[in-house]
């Protein structure tokens, strides 16, 4: 009588297993790239919706923009506000919010990712223009090019990664 073991070979269970190896390093690489470029995406959505909400404001509020002392002021753009861009009294005509919250900036990791300030620095988020009347993004010039942004004037380089 004759017996016959079912199962792998210890060979057969090695080449699976390199197999496996090989894939894994040919499909983790793209993984990694595509969390930047979600990152990236993220960051030029926002950016658009922030500037058709800050153009929306103006309009609205007889040309000013939401700004106290040359920066742009969030709280005005996530609440309700009269004409000019105060506290709504009652009875009084009312515009907003434009935004439910202040944007994050998703390559700046800490509480500053909704910073704005007139120059870039490091942990700023956002840099307006008052001159110019133009918001820009910052990201680390080391995640511009993996996060498939272009070199454009919407995009402010920071040197600090993260």
């Amino acid at each position: 009588m004759t017996r016959r073991n079912s199962g792998f070979t210890l060979i057969e269970i090695l080449i699976v297993v390199v197999i496996l190896g090989i894939l894994a390093a040919i499909v983790i690489p793209q993984f990694t790239n595509a969390s930047e470029t979600a990152k990236g995406s993220n960051l030029v959505s926002q950016l658009q919706t922030v500037r058709s909400q800050l153009e929306l404001y103006q309009v609205q509020h007889n040309g000013n923009y939401p700004v106290t002392d040359g920066l742009i002021d969030w709280t005005l753009l996530t609440s309700r506000t009269d004409v000019n861009g105060g506290a709504v009294d009652a009875g009084e005509t009312a515009f907003g919010p434009y935004l439910q919250k202040a944007p994050q900036n998703p390559f700046i990791a800490d509480a500053t990712s909704t910073s704005v300030a007139a120059a870039v620095a490091d942990g700023v988020a956002w840099v307006w223009d008052n001159d110019a009347k133009f918001l820009k993004a910052t990201c680390p010039a080391a995640s511009i090019d993996k996060a498939g942004l272009t070199d454009n004037d919407d995009i402010e380089p920071i040197a600090a990664e993260e």
